[in-house]
């Protein structure tokens, strides 16, 4: 119990330290890692014996919200293609969101934290390699700073 509170206290301090970084590749990969969570959460709540009806409500929103965040961050001009490609992702993971917590059924929600975790991973990657993002790599411009 003392070592899940440990890493809750140190992943907090990981994600406020990204945010306040002015770093627009760490508060997406924030965006992004939270989102997953979130998403895994109110999947794990679909099943109505074992649900917490709460939990699931309360993932379900901020997954919502968060998808809100990266729609409305995306930077259309300089993305191009790929600004198109993710915002219509963020649209059929919040399509299948509403959808699964109408049926309860849980299938066409894991395609969609799927795809979210592919494109998370990816995100991650690149912001670690500073030669892509100094070489005006076009994700950094897909996707302005969410704040």
């Amino acid at each position: 119990m003392k070592n899940s509170k440990m890493l809750d206290a140190y992943a907090n301090s990981e994600r406020e330290a990204a945010v306040d970084s002015d770093d627009p590749h760490a508060i997406i990969c924030v965006l992004y890692d939270e989102l997953c969570r979130s998403m895994n959460i109110f999947f794990n709540n679909l099943e109505k014996k074992n649900a917490d009806l709460e939990l699931r409500g309360k993932a379900l929103s901020k997954s919502l919200a968060i998808i809100y965040a990266l729609q409305t961050s995306l930077n259309f001009e300089a993305g191009d293609e790929i600004a198109e490609n993710l915002f219509r992702l963020y649209e059929y993971a919040r399509q299948q969101l509403l959808e699964s917590a109408k049926s309860e059924e849980p299938d066409s929600i894991k395609v969609a934290i799927n795809s979210l975790s592919e494109i998370r991973d990816a995100w991650r990657m690149s912001a670690t390699q500073p030669a892509a993002r100094a070489s005006g790599d076009v994700s950094a411009a897909t996707q302005r700073r969410a704040s």
